[in-house]
């Protein structure tokens, strides 16, 4: 075989992680009552919610913001959207989405079947995420896949984030394995499959919805079960 290490993303890739989050803050915005607060919709709190988390994220990944920052800012700026002033509600909120979350189970289809063909053929599995290292590691023992991965390489732990070459040599060093032999698994361009290019890793895109790319990876797939006509 000539990939002797498989590395996965976990968000977007294994977790379903827009099902997921859209649960959580269905969740919220009842248990809030956000629609008595002045939050018209579901949908409008949703929408507002995806784009400032989506430019903070943008923004913690190039280091001009802080981990803390992140956590509570989308949601402060969220409800300012509103005319709500409210840092309580913000606190609740930023809090209680980070205890819920964890918890949702969906993945997308055929991720547990793919996983355990990978692991019949005896290939070792590890995971490189952006996500906070207590949020991802429940995240995957509450949808039930931690047990096919030996090492789990956060950027919270590893000191760096994807795209930055630190923390996949990081993840390689953890593994005992090398560029050369190992192959990066993942839906996001910039993070993962350049990310892992510009170490010298191939990569498989996972590329369901089929966007136009401006960059020519190892494999790409539209679904999981293709891994198994690759590896």
């Amino acid at each position: 075989m000539k990939y002797k290490h498989l590395f996965f993303d976990l968000d977007h890739t294994l977790w379903d992680f827009e099902t997921n989050e859209q649960e959580t803050l269905q969740e919220l915005y009842h248990h809030h009552a956000l629609e008595s607060r002045g939050v018209p919709t579901f949908e409008e709190f949703s929408t507002s919610y995806t784009g400032h988390n989506e430019r903070l994220w943008d923004r913690f990944r190039k280091g001009f913001i802080t981990r803390n920052d992140l956590r509570y800012k989308r949601f402060r700026l969220t409800l300012l959207d509103f005319k709500i002033g409210d840092e309580a509600l913000n606190l609740a909120l930023s809090d209680q989405f980070l205890a819920i979350l964890p918890n949702k189970k969906r993945l997308f289809p055929e991720t547990v079947e793919t996983l355990n063909y990978l692991a019949a053929k005896q290939y070792p599995m590890h995971m490189i995420t952006n996500g906070f290292e207590e949020t991802q590691l429940l995240k995957m023992k509450n949808s039930g896949i931690d047990h096919f991965f030996t090492h789990v390489i956060t950027s919270e732990v590893a000191g760096s984030l994807k795209p930055y070459r630190e923390i996949f040599d990081y993840a390689m060093m953890k593994a005992g394995t090398t560029a050369a032999e190992s192959i990066m698994i993942g839906d996001a361009m910039e993070l993962d499959i350049k990310g892992a290019h510009g170490v010298g890793m191939d990569q498989v895109y996972f590329n369901p919805a089929k966007p136009a790319a401006d960059f020519l990876p190892t494999f790409s797939i539209s679904h999981l079960k293709e891994l198994r006509d690759i590896l």
